[in-house]
């Protein structure tokens, strides 16, 4: 049985097989229409969701499966005070796969201590969003060929953006990928995220006119209000970044522009009739990678029902100072800390990979 946390949980050969029958069913989809018929899938979501949550419950109707859920907490029985571990366990025996989104970082990776079905981390606050790097993947390879020797700006919220943190993730993977981090300074990408591409190219800047001209691909993000405790901070960053038709100028005549959505006003809605605009199909792109996605996840858990080997942690355990880590706000007997880099003592959450120095 396999768990999707985070997007690193799939090998390479893994993603490209993903890949391969995503493009599959957008293409003969009534292939698959009876796959998953006789199975449950539940969406729990603790946090609002359009198209997350709808392109998963599609994909399971597509499939021929049915589907059970909430999408508010006070249709649930966390609104009493009962934890998430007891939650996804007691749901977990109702259905064959949950699919979770949540506000701290970590929830998904505590949820599977006690989940004997697969589980699919739709978002963990800013953390991971690896469905959605799926469908971003997806996207890439349909309209470039390609997922390596690319140029890709990531604009706008990169310090809590979990989209973006799961596309470097996977898109370093790949050869030759050079990423333009375009952001201002309060919403930089997280150092573990730089650390993490062990060597890759990547830039930094502030300017989205400087870097237009360099890149096959443009990620837009909204800069999101919700993960502000500094509402002045907000309102003084929120239309940072513009998107519009006379930036669009500046863009090379075969990039796209993508954006996981929803977005406010870093888009503009002229630039919606641009061919190079590809947000809506990456929309429904989404729907059909989760297709597949749901398709591996329950095949596999059905001819290996065990639970996946735990993941070896050092002997570290220590609070983790992450104030949104799932760790200090549900019960943990203890925290461990995975090592980094030896060479500077440097150890991440289990939970929410914050990365502590000893």
């Amino acid at each position: 049985m396999k768990h999707l946390i985070g997007i690193n949980d799939f090998s390479m050969d893994e993603l490209a097989e993903l890949i391969k029958v995503g493009q599959d069913i957008s293409e003969h989809p009534k292939k698959y229409m009876d796959r998953m018929k006789g199975r449950v899938m539940a969406t729990l979501f603790f946090e609002p969701s359009t198209r997350t949550k709808f392109s998963f419950e599609a994909a399971m109707l597509r499939l021929g499966g049915q589907v059970i859920g909430f999408s508010e907490v006070k249709n649930s029985s966390v609104a009493k005070g009962e934890s998430l571990k007891d939650t996804v366990e007691t749901v977990g025996c109702y259905s064959d796969l949950i699919v979770m989104r949540h506000p701290l970082e970590g929830a998904a990776k505590l949820a599977t201590e006690v989940l004997d079905v697969p589980l699919i981390n739709a978002g963990d606050g800013g953390h991971q969003h690896p469905t959605q790097t799926l469908t971003d993947l997806l996207t890439i390879y349909k309209e470039m060929g390609r997922v390596d020797n690319l140029n890709i700006a990531l604009v706008g919220d990169l310090k809590y953006g979990r989209t973006v943190h799961s596309l470097v993730d996977a898109m370093s993977k790949y050869d030759n990928n050079t990423f333009f981090f375009v952001s201002p300074k309060e919403l930089e990408m997280p150092e573990y995220i730089k650390n993490s591409l062990k060597g890759g190219c990547f830039f930094e800047s502030t300017s989205l006119e400087e870097v237009l001209p360099k890149v096959d691909i443009v990620y837009m993000t909204r800069i999101q209000k919700e993960r502000f405790d500094d509402l002045e901070t907000y309102e003084r960053l929120k239309g940072i970044y513009i998107l519009d038709k006379e930036k669009m100028e500046l863009a090379k005549e075969d990039a796209i522009i993508l954006h996981p959505l929803p977005r406010v006003n870093e888009i503009t809605e002229e630039v919606d009739r641009d061919p190079r605009a590809k947000y809506f199909p990456q929309a429904k792109n989404g729907m059909y990678i989760r297709m597949a996605l749901i398709l591996k996840l329950v095949e596999e858990a059905e001819k290996n029902p065990q639970r996946p080997v735990e993941e070896v942690y050092s002997t570290i355990y220590t609070k983790c100072p992450n104030p949104k880590c799932v760790s200090n706000h549900e019960y943990v007997e203890s925290v461990a800390f995975h090592e980094k880099t030896a060479e500077d003592l440097a150890y991440s959450c289990e939970y929410c990979d914050k990365v502590i120095t000893i």
